[in-house]
């Protein structure tokens, strides 16, 4: 390419990273980072756990935010000066030098750029993710194993803290379900576009005759309760069953009925917590969970009256959205994007972000054609 379509490009990603830095407001980050950082530095801070939690993850986020946004301009900067350089010395190398940075650059904006796009009620929010095997039977369960490590990784490589609320294992291998938590700012917008049902086609390690088997599990994303929701739950709505822990564990687990099921007794939801140490704890989490579901179910419902359409949400969350095939070829593929990839394992090692961001760019289109 030419010093002038290079100079064109630049351009153009100049233009976009200003109305990135106008939709996320750089300057209200940073007010918001000096309030934060003004909570964070009181005494009493750690007085409430929960509040200074919220407070420091906060701050955590804005930080980075800040640093992405001045690390991305100032990489601009510097390719511009790189280009003008370039083209000043007639340097073969460091035009190349400059491509090279132009498509990085690219791609950490358009990132950016798909985050804007989060811009619904709840998109904001903290997200509880509940993964169940479908049908497949031990080949199922697996699947659901290794869609959680899928979304943990995922979490790891952005720096998310997690915590697993409940791991029920299937009797020979996998998982029957499991419920976590990502404790990032926007987490329930970026990972609701992977809620549905997964599908897996591999050669089954499970079959002593080595025969093709096709496996399911559901993926359902629920955005985190605020002090501000109204959700309400009075004690005769719902049933608390104490039971023991199964599956692996150290001390405290599988010796104590600590762990809990919560039922709904209106909408019949079930939720259970098991990874605590104590019946409280887990009592708390599963609380949590419960709320989230509500939330989700009430969010769903007005969804619905919007788009004049009537949907259980109970079950919303079962249209097959994914299909990872191992054999007889390798490739995953979204459904409703058309994504896909060739790299199964690396995707089964987290690297999910091309995915969730051409599922989020799908919606933002499904939601405009609606308005339309």
């Amino acid at each position: 390419m030419t010093t002038a379509d290079y100079a064109d490009q630049i351009k153009q990603l100049d233009s976009t990273l200003r109305s990135v830095e106008s939709v996320l407001d750089l300057a209200k980050l940073r007010r918001d980072k000096e309030e934060l950082e003004i909570a964070a530095s009181a005494p009493d801070l750690w007085d409430d756990q929960a509040k200074a939690q919220e407070v420091t993850s906060r701050l955590s986020y804005v930080n980075g935010e800040i640093g992405r946004l001045i690390g991305l301009r100032s990489r601009l900067d510097d390719v511009q000066v790189l280009l003008e350089l370039a083209e000043a010395e007639s340097d073969p190398g460091s035009l190349a030098e400059v491509g090279t940075e132009v498509v990085a650059l690219s791609k950490a904006i358009e990132e950016l750029e798909v985050r804007t796009l989060l811009s619904g009620e709840y998109d904001s929010r903290e997200a509880v993710v509940a993964i169940r095997a479908g049908a497949g039977g031990v080949d199922a369960a697996d699947f659901a194993e290794m869609l959680l490590r899928m979304y943990l990784r995922w979490a790891e490589r952005h720096g998310y803290p997690t915590e697993v609320y409940d791991t029920s294992y299937a009797e020979e291998a996998g998982l029957k379900s499991a419920t976590f938590v990502v404790k990032a700012p926007y987490a329930y917008g970026t990972l609701s576009v992977e809620a549905g049902t997964h599908r897996l086609v591999r050669i089954s390690p499970f079959d002593n005759q080595g025969r093709r088997q096709t496996s399911f599990a559901g993926v359902e994303v629920m955005p985190v309760v605020e002090q501000t929701d109204h959700i309400d739950i009075p004690e005769n709505e719902i049933r608390v069953d104490v039971y023991r822990s199964s599956g692996p564990g150290g001390q405290s687990v599988n010796t104590t009925d600590s762990a809990v099921r919560i039922t709904h007794i209106p909408t019949g939801i079930v939720v259970t917590c098991q990874n605590e140490k104590s019946q409280l704890q887990n009592k708390a989490s599963a609380m949590r969970v419960l709320q989230a579901r509500l939330l989700e179910r009430k969010r769903q419902e007005e969804q619905a009256k919007l788009d004049g359409l009537k949907t259980d949400a109970a079950g919303s969350w079962g249209d097959q959205m994914r299909s990872y095939v191992l054999h007889p070829y390798q490739m995953v593929k979204d459904l409703r994007t058309e994504y896909e990839t060739g790299n199964p394992s690396s995707v089964f090692d987290g690297d999910i972000d091309e995915f969730v961001e051409a599922g989020i760019k799908w919606r933002k289109q499904q939601q405009q054609k609606v308005a339309a």
